[in-house]
This record gives structure tokens, C-alpha cells and sequence, in this order.
């Protein structure tokens, strides 16, 4: 682990509050097909734009009290909660793999699974435009760590060469990750007539497998699957739903590579 100071990590929390902010406009926008660059930060109801200092990440709304300066309706906390966990996601990189090329790498997946389980929770989607170019940056993630010269010649070593490199880890956790889930749904929709996952799901998994190969994908397709097990039945039991109650799986997806992302292990690049 890095021998880290407390004013890296402190500038590494201001660049995850910053991110975080624009992680907003993207659950925001996203989902109707915005664009996340124009009109300029807005209030939802009053459609004033925000002046610089009623936009400062996590201090606005704290300052505000929670709501728009200009018509006084309540700005939802979903906005600072995001900006924060955004916030902690890059002091935990930074803290547990230094300032590398590989920290980049996983905060910009972390903040994809960010965006996907807060627009799933709000919307039950989790959008092409996160999940297909992220499978294409897990598949970049790989190359990058995989060392081509030991494939060179690997007509001559034997296919247990590639099969042990990070790129062919990564295509592996791409198909498994797509399968398990296309699998899973299958068998769902047999038993019980009707669709239990969706193809943004299917998707998500495919990308998770891209970044944390297909062991990574393993151990998420079972937590995800417990912690949604747990979730669900409390929800049930809760509100009383039955068991057709659906839940987005995107979170309990994200939640448990979030987890992986830091107990399993990875290569430096």
C-alpha cells in the first residue's frame, strides 16, 4: 500500500467532489437523452441557471440549506450524496494504489458503476452510453497491463501463455460476465414466465468483467446475487410485496466490484 500525505488525499477528495458534480448532470440527463454539456446547470423547476458559487460541490447545498436560492424548492439530496461518495472513491484509489496510471483506470470505472446504480435506482435502465465505451476502456485497461512481448512467440510456449495474460483475462471476464447473466435470465424467464433481468444488466456484468477479468466477475455474480437476496427480502418484508417485486440489480452489481476493486488483486501498470 502507498505511503500517501494528507494533502494528496485531501486534493484527491476536491477532484472526486468535482467529478461528482458533473456525475450529477449525468444521472440527471442521461436517461432523456440530454446533452450532459448543454444548457448549463440549471434548477429542474425554476430553469434559472446556477451562478459558480451556488454549484461548489457539497458546500452549495450545505450553504443552502437544501434548496435553490432563487425559488426556494428542495434540491434533492441525492445530489450531495453522490458528490461524496465520488469524493471517498478517489481518496480510497489514491490510498490503496498510489498515483498511477491504474488509479485512473479504476476511478473512471467506479464512477460509471456511481452513475449506473443511481440512474437504475431512479429509472430501471443503465444506458448503452456508460456500459458499451466502458467495456471498450476494460478491454484498453487489460492491454495496457499485459506484457505483448511474452506473446511474441507464443506459438512456440503454448496457449497457457495467453490464457494467463491480462487482455485474454479481461475478453474471458467480457463473455463469462455477458453469460452468467443471459444465463441466469433464461432460467428466469422459463420458471417464471416473465423477463428477471434485463440487457442493461447483462451489459454492466460484461463491463465489470472487462476490468476485473473473469474472477472479478465470479465473485460478483455471487455477492451481488446475496446482497440482492438480503435487500429484497427485507424490502419485502418491509412493504409487504410479494415476490414479484422488482428490484434494480445494477447497484448490487456496482456494490459488490466496487468491494472486489479493492480486496482483489490487480497488476501495476
Amino acid at each position: 500500500m502507498p505511503d500517501i500525505d494528507l494533502l494528496k488525499l485531501f486534493l484527491s477528495f476536491v477532484f472526486g467532489l468535482i467529478m461528482g458534480s458533473f456525475f450529477n448532470v449525468c444521472i440527471h440527463r442521461l436517461p432523456s437523452g440530454e446533452s450532459v454539456v448543454f444548457p448549463p446547470s440549471h434548477c429542474p423547476y425554476c430553469k434559472t441557471h446556477l451562478r459558480f458559487y451556488d454549484n461548489i460541490p457539497l458546500l452549495s447545498y450545505l450553504l443552502l440549506l437544501g434548496r435553490c436560492r432563487y425559488c426556494k424548492s428542495r434540491i434533492s439530496p441525492v445530489y450531495p450524496v453522490v458528490e461524496l461518495l465520488s469524493g471517498l472513491i478517489s481518496v480510497l484509489l489514491l490510498w490503496r494504489f498510489g498515483l498511477t496510471v491504474q488509479t485512473l483506470f479504476l476511478f473512471s470505472f467506479l464512477s460509471a458503476l456511481l452513475v449506473v446504480s443511481f440512474i437504475d435506482i431512479r429509472h430501471m435502465i443503465i444506458p448503452n452510453v456508460i456500459t458499451l465505451p466502458g467495456i471498450a476502456v476494460g478491454l484498453l485497461y487489460g492491454g495496457l497491463n499485459t506484457d505483448w512481448y511474452v506473446l511474441r512467440d507464443f506459438s512456440k510456449t503454448g496457449w497457457s501463455v495467453v490464457i494467463g495474460t491480462p487482455i485474454m483475462d479481461s475478453l474471458v471476464g467480457v463473455a463469462l460476465g455477458a453469460g452468467i447473466l443471459l444465463l441466469i435470465g433464461g432460467i428466469y424467464e422459463i420458471v417464471r414466465k416473465k423477463e428477471g433481468l434485463g440487457m442493461g444488466d447483462v451489459k454492466l456484468l460484461a463491463m465489470i468483467g472487462a476490468f476485473l477479468g473473469w474472477k472479478g466477475v465470479l465473485f460478483v455474480a455471487f455477492a451481488s446475487s446475496v446482497l440482492g437476496t438480503v435487500v429484497g427480502v427485507l424490502v419485502m418484508l418491509y412493504r409487504g410485496k410479494d415476490l414479484g417485486y422488482a428490484l434494480p440489480f445494477g447497484p448490487f452489481l456496482s456494490l459488490a466490484a466496487a468491494i472486489y476493486c479493492f480486496i482483489g488483486g490487480f497488476g501495476s501498470l
